[in-house]
Parts: C-alpha cells; structure tokens; sequence
C-alpha cells in the first residue's frame, strides 16, 4: 500500500496545519500500519474507510508517526474535492480517489459506530464506558478550530478527537480527563470512548498502547474564555468575577489530580534540575531569537532564584508536584451556560515529547500559563491594567480553593512565568513574527522584578 500512497503523501501532508515538519524535506517513509475499517464494496457501495500510520523521516528529526483515516471512493463528491490526496495508482485502492475521510459525513458516523463496539480490528483497540449513552442521528462536522489535531463533534452531543501526531503510550488529554471524571470532577469534559493502537508481539512495548482519539461529551452553548476575555478588553470591561471563578475551577482541577494520581515533594535535586532545563531554553531561545539577548542574565537570575530553592525551603513547605494540565490558557477553559468553567486538552504542549508531558510538574506551572495568556488577551488592546486587575483575580480565586496563593511563591510564579515567555518568544519568532512583542513585553517586566 506504501508504494501508492507516498507519492500522494509528498504533496498532502506538508500543507496540513497539523504537519509538524513543515520546512523541511521529506526523506521517507514506513508504514507502521494499516487496518481497513470498510472495505470497498462493502454497506456503503463503493466508499471504503482504512485506517494508517505511517513514520515520517526528514533530516535533522527523529521520525514522526502520523494517523491518517483515509476515504477511497472512485469519484469523489464536489464538497470533499479539497480534502483530497488524490488518485492511488496500484495497490489495493488502485484506481480511487483518497482523501481525508473525517470530513466525509458518512465515514464520520461510520467511525462513531465503531466506537460504540468495545473490542479490537487488527491493531485497533476501541473501548467504551459502560455508562456511555449515544442517541441516534448525531450529524458529524470537523471542528474548525483545531491546528495540532482534528476533532469531529456529533450533534450536540459527543466531540472526538483525533490525534494526528501520535507516539507510544496514553495520552494525557485520555488519562487525566479519565481520571478526573472518575472521581466525579464537574470540571472537565467525560470521555465515553476512545480507540487505541497495539503493538503486536510480546515485550513492553506491547504492553503500551498509543491513544489514537477520544470521545468527550460536547458542551453546547459554551463559550471558550480566550474570546470571553478579548470581548472584556475590548470594552476595558469587569472580568474579574469570572477569572476569579477560573481560578477556583483550576485549583479544583489540580486538588482531584492529586488525589487520583501519584504526587511527590520536589527536593533541591530535583529543583536544580527543572531550573537547568528553563536556563538551557533560555540559552537556544537566545541564540535564535536576538530581541532577548538584552534581558538574558537578568531572567537567567530567576531561574538561579528557584535553583536555591531547596535549600531554603521550610519543613513542611516542600515543593509538590502532581499531574498537571500542562498546556492552560484561556482557550483551554470553557464557560458553560450556567456560568461553571470547564478545562478541556489535557494533552500538554503537543510540541513536547509525550513522557515529559505525563510527568509531575509543580502546579503553579499552569498557574504561569494563565497569567500568560491574561497578558496576550489585554496585548491586543494595550490594555495593560486590564491585564494585571484580573490575573490579580485568577490568583485570588485560585487561593480560596487551594489555600495557597501563587503570589505568594514569587520565586516558583517568577521561574514558571519566565519560562513559559521564553518559549512563547520563540514560538512567536518561528509563527507569528508579529506577536513577537507580547512575550517580549512580558520578559522585559520580568526581567527587572527583584531577585528573590
């Protein structure tokens, strides 16, 4: 099947938004998998639905395994012309068209079928919660709001996520969402079924399926809170009771964490480690990105601050990490109806390797993200006040939940905050040159706080 699909994968794949390999070259490929969900000639007539992985090789990288669901069909449909590869020229598909399948109403539904049926199909594992509900007639439609990934919500009811870049092990959007809705949480979106690949034969890796997608419940009528925030700025509006309520969902959301899963005290080791690993992203970070050279030694002393930490520490006041969300903002966070907030995408920052997303971090690391994207929300307007009033609010409702007042841990707020700007700066260098001043702005205003 392999010879048929490269060269239509040559073309296609490097004009994904999801592609993380863009820039470069491709080098080659190897089919990890491929598993026919619905042969051709089969219920529905000549539409056939297969399933892939493939590891992507470019120079400079390790290989990248992408999932793909693909739709042959001989004469593809007007309306799904723009999701499609194009002709396969031999193989088992000779002769069809593929294309994108997800965009394709009838393999959408086809595939939320299959998630309604626990068991496996070749190497597919497809599990469903006993409790898991679903009512007939959900009209799929791809989200248009993904760029790392692809979702298809159905109705009102369920959104499926499709992981596109995927690496051995659970994935933590499944994991943590998992883990939350089962000891009751309110605060995230259930999952109801997800589907997994397994390695076949004995050893560990066998033994460490890699999640494919999940099916959450949708929340109709909900509003994400980074255009909650921009519409707030924009009027130079009160936000506050709201970031004050986000706070508090967040902290709710870290105390079940802890419960549910494995937490641990940091100790000076373990901080000189994380402090390393932030002065390193500031060295390459500077070496790519002049416009941060001026402030480096000044934010390299933040990190020097939370280094000595250990050392300081009182008894009885130890670091802790926990499982985290690992990638919050405010377009992480959707606000209900009824006013309750919600966290969703749980997976962490999909640029970083799945391990280190699953690993204990301390939780004011997603507080940092937070306050981060206060600052970008209250950028586009220059609304600066705006900005410092509500993650004012955010720390204080957090507070009243937790206990603990991140304000109130300047070193651990200053390293966490630095760092995350530090990779904002050069995300915005490579993406979006544009931006490049709010993370700057925002390493200028931390570079002369007083060292701790």
């Amino acid at each position: 099947m392999l010879r048929s699909l490269e060269p239509l994968l040559r073309g296609w794949l490097p004009r994904q938004r999801w592609f993380a390999g863009k820039g470069l070259p491709i080098s080659g490929f190897r089919l990890a998998s491929a598993t026919e969900l619905m042969p051709p000639g089969g219920r529905l007539g000549p539409l056939g639905l297969v399933h892939v992985l493939v590891d992507v090789e470019q120079p400079g990288r390790p290989a990248d395994c992408y999932q793909l669901l693909l739709g042959a069909h001989p004469l593809l449909p007007s309306a799904l012309v723009r999701t499609a590869l194009g002709p396969a020229v031999g193989g088992p598909y000779d002769g069809l068209t593929l294309y994108d399948a997800p965009h394709d109403p009838r393999l959408a539904a086809l595939l939320l079928e299959r998630l309604q049926l626990p068991g496996r199909t070749g190497r597919l594992r497809f599990t469903t919660e006993p409790h898991a509900d679903f009512p007939p007639g959900l009209t799929p439609r791809v989200s248009t709001a993904e760029q790392s990934n692809t979702s298809v919500v159905y109705g009102d009811a369920y959104i499926l996520k499709l992981f596109r870049r995927v690496s051995p092990g659970t994935n933590p959007d499944l994991e943590l969402s998992l883990a939350l809705a089962r000891a009751g949480s309110r605060r995230v979106a259930e999952p109801v079924a997800w589907f997994e690949s397994l390695e076949p034969g004995p050893g560990p890796a066998a033994e460490e399926p890699t999640t494919l997608g999940v099916l959450q419940r949708f929340l109709p009528g909900s509003s994400d809170g980074w255009a909650l925030a921009l519409a707030s700025v924009a009027e130079d509006g009160d936000f506050r009771a709201e970031a004050a309520a986000l706070g508090r969902a967040t902290a709710e959301v870290h105390a079940s964490l802890a419960a549910a899963l494995p937490a641990r005290a940091l100790g000076g080791e373990a901080l000189e480690r994380i402090a390393s690993g932030m002065a390193r992203r500031l060295d390459e970070t500077a070496a790519e990105v002049p416009a941060i050279r001026p402030y480096a030694d000044a934010l390299r002393a933040a990190f020097d601050d939370l280094a000595k930490l250990g050392a300081v520490t009182l008894p009885g006041h130890a670091v802790t990490a926990q499982r985290i969300h690992g990638d919050l903002h405010l377009g992480q966070a959707l606000r209900g109806p009824g006013g309750e907030w919600v966290l969703i995408d749980f997976e962490g920052e999909p640029a970083r390797p799945l391990a280190e997303r699953r690993m204990p971090a301390p939780p004011v690391q997603d507080v940092a993200g937070m306050l981060r994207s206060f600052d970008y929300a209250a950028h586009h307007s220059g609304n600066g006040p705006w900005a410092a009033r509500h993650r004012d609010a955010y720390c204080t409702g957090y507070a009243a939940v937790s206990g603990t007042d991140p304000r109130e841990q300047p070193v651990l707020i200053r390293a966490f905050e630095t760092d995350k700007a530090v990779y904002e700066a050069r995300y915005e260098a490579r993406h979006r040159p544009a931006w490049l001043p709010i993370p700057l702005s925002a390493l200028a205003r931390l570079a002369t706080a007083l060292p701790q």
